[in-house]
């Protein structure tokens, strides 16, 4: 996919290990549906290690704007549409986060 970088990184935490990509910020520049939200391969891959893990929950890290706010519940809303389960979806603000991240948490 043009623009789309998939940055997977392993993240050492205190309950193990966590796994995190960023969402470029071209997936916003176009109409959204369930098919191209699942086309991303960073949101793919997330649900596909959520799904494979019971005790897992989903971070949608995002910045403090507005904008970041909503672009982060409009993923959420996507993802249960989708059948993921609304209580493994947590949104988190982070001032450091300069885009949607996914990050998969224990």
């Amino acid at each position: 996919m043009n623009g789309v970088r998939v940055a997977w990184l392993l993240i050492a935490s205190l309950a193990g290990h966590a796994q995190a990509a960023d969402l470029a910020p071209e997936f916003w520049d176009r109409p959204r549906s369930a098919q191209a939200v699942m086309a991303q391969p960073q949101i793919r891959q997330a649900v596909a290690v959520l799904q494979s893990r019971s005790d897992a929950r989903l971070l949608i890290v995002h910045g403090t704007r507005q904008e970041a706010q909503l672009q982060a519940e409009e993923l959420r809303a996507w993802l249960v549409a989708l059948a993921v389960e609304n209580t493994r979806l947590q949104l988190r603000s982070d001032p450091a986060a300069a885009m949607i991240r996914l990050e998969i948490a224990d």
